[in-house]
């Protein structure tokens, strides 16, 4: 079974400025401080680009994880898309957003996901994975935010 969820978060920054941040492996690096998320392998440092990929390695429910993501989409300042080429997910897909608003922009992300293991993964799945990635996400851009704040004028 697929799991899918959207979340939404509002930005004090242009599309532009808050795209760029969220293709920007060091960005992503501090958001996921907790996790001691780091890049290892493929892209790990600067701006991540189209048909390019990561290898991250991070301790999660206790566990390390490495998961390589590819950048399969990218419509510039509007949208890209990474998915899970090799990892610990069956399948693992999340797509990034950035629509102007009356704040500067709404940042929406839908990720959709399906546990390995059959049946034992859609146990997972329901009872701890989603939110866990629920948390991570929702964490990732109060960093996000918080960058964009503290990084000079919103109007920029």
């Amino acid at each position: 079974m697929t799991v899918t969820f959207r979340i939404q978060t509002g930005l004090d920054a242009p599309p532009a400025r808050a795209f760029a941040l969220s293709l920007d492996i060091g960005a992503h690096e501090r958001s996921m401080a907790a996790t001691g998320e780091r890049a290892v392998d493929g892209t790990t440092s600067g701006t991540i680009g189209l048909g390019e990929s990561v290898t991250w390695r991070a301790r999660h429910l206790g566990v390390v994880w490495r998961m390589t993501s590819q950048i399969t989409a990218l419509e510039a300042p509007h949208r890209f898309v990474d998915e899970q080429v090799r990892g610990p997910f069956a399948r693992f897909r999340h797509e990034h957003r950035f629509e102007p608003s009356a704040r500067g922009t709404q940042m929406v992300d839908t990720i959709e996901f399906r546990a390995p293991l059959g049946p034992l993964g859609r146990i997972a799945e329901v009872l701890v994975l989603r939110r866990h990635l629920v948390r991570l996400i929702t964490e990732r851009n109060r960093s996000l935010a918080s960058e964009l704040r503290s990084s000079g004028d919103a109007a920029s």
